[in-house]
C-alpha cells in the first residue's frame, strides 16, 4: 500500500496543531512553513544576523520529532534574561546552522536529521521577504509582527497583503505539493500565517495543479486587528481571493461554542468566536463539514484527537 503523503501549509501554532493531530496516523507528513515572520526572537535574529526566520520552522520540527522530551524541551526553551533574553534555543540553533551550512534549506534538513523527525519541514521560500498590508483607509502596515499585533487600539480592516520583494517558491515545496495526496491549509492567523504562503510565486499555481484532496481548516476565534468581526464565510472568501474559487474539496469548521465565561475573557483581548452561519455552497465544491473540534479546559484551542478524527476519513478518501 502506498503511504499517503499529507502536506500542511501554514505557520505558527496552527501548523503545530495539525501536525500533532495527524502524527500518529500511518502517513508521511510535510509541513510547508511561512517565511514572513519578523517578530520577537525571530525578528531580532533576522535583523542582526541576516538569517531567514526560524521560529515557525522550529515549532514544526519539534512537532514531528519523536526524540526524547528533553531534546524537545531544549529546542523550545526560551532564555529569560542576559544577551539571549527572549530568544528560544531552537531559533538560535537554526540560525547558527544556517551560517554553518551556508543555506537555510540545508540548515533545516540537518536540524531535522538531528531531531530525527518523522516527515519533512520545508520553508515555503528561501527568499528574504517582508509582509505588507494595505488597510481599507489606504494606509499601510509594514512587517508581519506589526500586522499581527496592532500598535493602536483601533485599526481599519485589512484590504490586501503582499510580500516585498516578491518571492519564489522553494523547489522542495513545489515537489512536495506535486506529490501530495492531501493538502491541508490552516488553521492559523489568516493574514500573517496562512496567506503569506499563497503570496509566494508558484505556490497557488502548484496547489491548483495538484490532484490532491484539498482541505481548509477554519479558525475557532477571530484575531484583533486582523480578522475582527469575520464569520466563517469571510475566512473562506479570503482564502479564495488568494488561491482561487472551487479549489477546496472540503472546508472544516468547529461548531461547538465555548462557555460564556471563557468567551468573555477572550473578548477583553479583542477575540470573538467564529460564527459559522451563512456558510453556503456556491457550487458542488467545497463540501462544508461542521463538527465539534473544541478542546476542553480554559483555553480555546483545537482538540488534537477531535481534529485528527475529523481529518482522517477525508485523508483516507
Amino acid at each position: 500500500m502506498i503511504q499517503k503523503r499529507i502536506v500542511i501549509i501554514g505557520g505558527g501554532t496552527g501548523t503545530f496543531t495539525v501536525l500533532g493531530a495527524l502524527k500518529k496516523l500511518p502517513v508521511h507528513l510535510t509541513a510547508i512553513v511561512s517565511m514572513a515572520d519578523d517578530g520577537g526572537s525571530t525578528g531580532i535574529l533576522r535583523d542582526q544576523y541576516g538569517v531567514l526566520p526560524p521560529g515557525d520552522i522550529r515549532r514544526a520540527l519539534v512537532a514531528l520529532s519523536p526524540r526524547s522530551a528533553t531534546l524537545r524541551k531544549l529546542f523550545t526553551y526560551r532564555f529569560k534574561n542576559g544577551d539571549f533574553g527572549g530568544h528560544a534555543f531552537g531559533n538560535i540553533f537554526l540560525s547558527v546552522m544556517e551560517k554553518i551550512e551556508g543555506n537555510f534549506a540545508r540548515a533545516v534538513k540537518e536540524t531535522a536529521r538531528i531531531l530525527d523527525i518523522s516527515g519533512d519541514v520545508i520553508p515555503v521560500t528561501l527568499d528574504s521577504v517582508r509582509l505588507i498590508a494595505r488597510l481599507t483607509d489606504k494606509s499601510f502596515v509594514v512587517g508581519e509582527t506589526n500586522i499581527d499585533i496592532p500598535r493602536s487600539g483601533a485599526r481599519k480592516p485589512i484590504a490586501s497583503v503582499w510580500l516585498d520583494p516578491r518571492a519564489r517558491i522553494n523547489p522542495d515545496a513545489r515537489r512536495a505539493i506535486q506529490k501530495a495526496h492531501t493538502i491541508i491549509i490552516g488553521p492559523g492567523d489568516l493574514y500573517t500565517s496562512i496567506v503569506p504562503n499563497l503570496l509566494v510565486d508558484g505556490v497557488s499555481e502548484s496547489i491548483k495543479k495538484s490532484k490532491a484532496v484539498k482541505i481548509y481548516v477554519g479558525n475557532l476565534m477571530t484575531k484583533r486587528g486582523e480578522t475582527d468581526s469575520y464569520k466563517a464565510p469571510d475566512f473562506l472568501k479570503t482564502m479564495e481571493k488568494y488561491l482561487g474559487t472551487g479549489i477546496f474539496n472540503y472546508v472544516l469548521f468547529n461548531n461547538k461554542k465555548p462557555a460564556q465565561k471563557i468567551l468573555a475573557r477572550y473578548r477583553k483581548e479583542g477575540a470573538k468566536f467564529v460564527i459559522i452561519s451563512n456558510l453556503k455552497k456556491n457550487s458542488r465544491k467545497p463540501a462544508i463539514i461542521l463538527t465539534d473540534l473544541l478542546a476542553s479546559g480554559n483555553f480555546i484551542r483545537h482538540d488534537l484527537a477531535k481534529l485528527g478524527a475529523a481529518l482522517k476519513p477525508l485523508i483516507e478518501r
